[in-house]
């Protein structure tokens, strides 16, 4: 039976149950503001009664405070980060874009291609008036070089945008190194606590927490905790968990107190991709050598970024390996983007896998070989592989299999833009070289190109091939080496919107450009400049995405526009499902004024009872003590 002092207990535990839970209170109030923070309760539940062997049976014990917990849905985090990583993917996605809008930028505010391609026209209408004089072919000469300028200016915008992006790549990937590290911390942390006093380490959780939310706006994440178990006494509860972190597709980041950091390994530029890459773009690998690459399905700023930095329309070198012969491997293509010279944005050198090996290549050829049965030509790169770079030499093994460089991305991003800007110099430079070589300047010289490339790092240029020898065959450029062109040769492959430049022969000498088909004819003539003023206006003579030489702004336009658009919706979506998923997420955990104010009142009412019970027990006693018997 219980002594007469048990309902002292039993309000005490009333009083101390109070306390708790107007203490619970106050942290709640205090950190309303705090960002990440879980509103908290204290959980309760009635002490075990005693057996008082009466009619009643049993007596009860008063209350116990067996925790004080978080308030938190895990089904909204999850929601919560998943939609994160599309509000970062996409946030960066219009911030770009909206640079790269800004770049082809064409209205009354600046001269832009339009404005710059309509002096051309104007300019050749002039030489068309009076062939003869030097001083209206040098005002076109001066035209066509500020088109070559603005390509000029605009690839290197591109380039330098291309250069913030992968910059922006290694800030995000310190940022998951550095959020991975205090997550790995705080599980430690956590289990410390939660081990040595059995409940429930909040604040360090809400801190655990938000660091995810900030992770998943990086990056794609998956998080799964579980008990950790005794090996020796599986039925023990160890009162820890394992708390596990996967990125980008199921690729381990942190697991309890252990996490693998990532790092970012810059490309030489002998391992370029693309013709157009900036040097020193980063490939993200493990810190343990072991490769890092983002699923198909993932998310996230980083992922942002790399669509941006590397995108390329899906158009990826690609295809089987036909023949090796020493160090050379001969790959046959199908592609369109690889059977059309001008649309090859292969670099030069850089790295090749075949079948399932990493070869360095040093340079390639392209050839084309028609089958006299049916009169289909088939294409072909020839790889000349480094062996001093390369694992192994390429042997017959490789025969049937498959050959890559780089990865297909499938977004318009750097590669492409620069892909589109080559492809259109390189054949407006060709269509109009050829109409200029097959004429004669006004006083009797043999007709030669206007436009060409500048030799990087030289003041040379390249001595582009002549209509002469290169209007047989304008995709294939067949002018060299009974039909091969390599690398090393001055094709129209290695002219590019960053070097596109007029001839400086043309430059100081505008009599130089020729006006007449024939040698005979009169200075009066200009049918060379007519067929030229043709052909920029006849898409079946100079042809860019089925367009006229002038429509390259209205076709480049619309891609940047149907992206910039799609980012800008898309990022608005996401941030409105962010806010609301969020808002769900507050209902529950964050702190409400006001109903932490009527927990406040209800607290301190259960407080006040619980003394009351007490003062009254203390007369009780007195009288039961002091005053009973005298």
């Amino acid at each position: 039976m219980p002594s007469q002092f048990f309902g002292l207990m039993i309000s005490s535990s009333g009083l101390r149950a109070a306390n708790a839970s107007l203490n619970t209170t106050g942290n709640n109030i205090s950190n309303a503001d705090t960002e990440g923070y879980s509103r908290q309760h204290t959980v309760q539940e009635a002490y075990e009664a005693l057996r008082t062997f009466t009619t009643y049976g049993c007596a009860g014990a008063g209350v116990d405070t067996i925790a004080i917990e978080r308030i938190r849905d895990e089904f909204y985090d999850v929601k919560y980060w998943n939609n994160q990583s599309l509000v970062g993917e996409y946030d960066v996605k219009q911030e770009y874009y909206s640079q790269i809008e800004a770049y082809f930028i064409d209205d009354s505010t600046t001269d832009g291609f339009k404005k710059i391609f309509d002096n051309v026209m104007a300019g050749l209408g002039e030489v068309k008036k009076t062939p003869d004089l030097t001083t209206t072919k040098a005002q076109f000469i001066g035209y066509a070089s500020s088109l070559c300028e603005y390509f000029n200016n605009l690839a290197g915008n591109i380039e330098d945008l291309q250069k913030s992006i992968n910059q922006e790549i290694k800030v995000k990937v310190d940022e998951i190194n550095t959020i991975a590290s205090e997550i790995a911390i705080l599980n430690e942390q956590i289990n410390v606590v939660e081990i040595a006093t059995g409940g429930s380490a909040n604040e360090l959780r809400d801190k655990r927490a938000l660091l995810i939310d900030q992770l998943s706006q990086i990056v794609d994440v998956e998080v799964t905790e579980v008990d950790m178990i005794d090996t020796n006494n599986p039925d023990r509860d160890t009162g820890a968990t394992n708390f596990i972190v996967k990125i980008g597709g199921n690729q381990l980041l942190v697991n309890a107190s252990n996490y693998n950091e990532l790092e970012c390994v810059a490309r030489s530029n002998r391992e370029k991709v693309h013709l157009s890459d900036v040097d020193g773009l980063f490939d993200i690998q493990w810190v343990d050598g072991q490769s890092f690459s983002l699923g198909t399905n993932a998310k996230g700023a980083l992922k942002g970024l790399l669509d941006l930095r590397d995108g390329n329309n899906d158009e990826a070198f690609n295809g089987e390996v036909v023949k090796v012969t020493g160090n050379n491997v001969k790959i046959q293509v199908t592609d369109d983007f690889l059977t059309n010279l001008n649309k090859v944005n292969l670099s030069e050198q850089g790295t090749a896998v075949l079948g399932n090996q990493l070869f360095f290549y040093s340079g390639w050829s392209y050839s084309q070989e028609k089958n006299p049965a049916n009169g289909e030509t088939s294409h072909f790169f020839t790889f000349e592989i480094d062996e001093e770079r390369s694992d192994a030499p390429p042997t017959t093994s490789l025969l049937g299999k498959e050959a890559t460089t780089g990865k297909a991305v499938d977004y318009q991003g750097i590669p492409y833009y620069m892909a589109q800007m080559n492809e259109w110099v390189r054949s407006f430079s060709q269509a109009v070289n050829d109409i200029l070589c097959s004429g004669y300047g006004s006083k009797g010289d043999e007709g030669c190109n206007l436009f060409t490339g500048n030799e990087p790092n030289v003041d040379e240029q390249f001595d582009l091939p002549n209509g002469e020898n290169g209007t047989a065959d304008n995709d294939y450029h067949n002018w060299t080496n009974g039909g091969i062109i390599s690398t090393r040769d001055d094709s129209y492959y290695r002219v590019t919107a960053k070097n596109f430049s007029v001839l400086n022969a043309l430059v100081d000498n505008a009599d130089l450009l020729a006006t007449k088909k024939d040698f005979g004819d009169g200075i009066a003539a200009y049918d060379v400049i007519e067929e030229l003023t043709q052909m920029l206006g006849n898409k079946d003579k100079m042809s860019f995405r089925n367009c006229t030489a002038g429509d390259f702004l209205t076709c480049i336009l619309s891609d940047v526009s149907l992206n910039a658009n799609a980012a800008n919706t898309f990022h608005e979506n996401y941030k409105t499902i962010a806010t609301t998923i969020n808002n769900q997420r507050l209902s529950i955990s964050g702190v409400d004024s006001d109903e932490e104010a009527m927990n406040l009142v209800k607290f301190q009412n259960s407080y006040n009872l619980a003394s009351k019970m007490i003062t009254v027990l203390t007369e009780v006693y007195d009288k039961l003590i002091l005053e009973t018997g005298v």
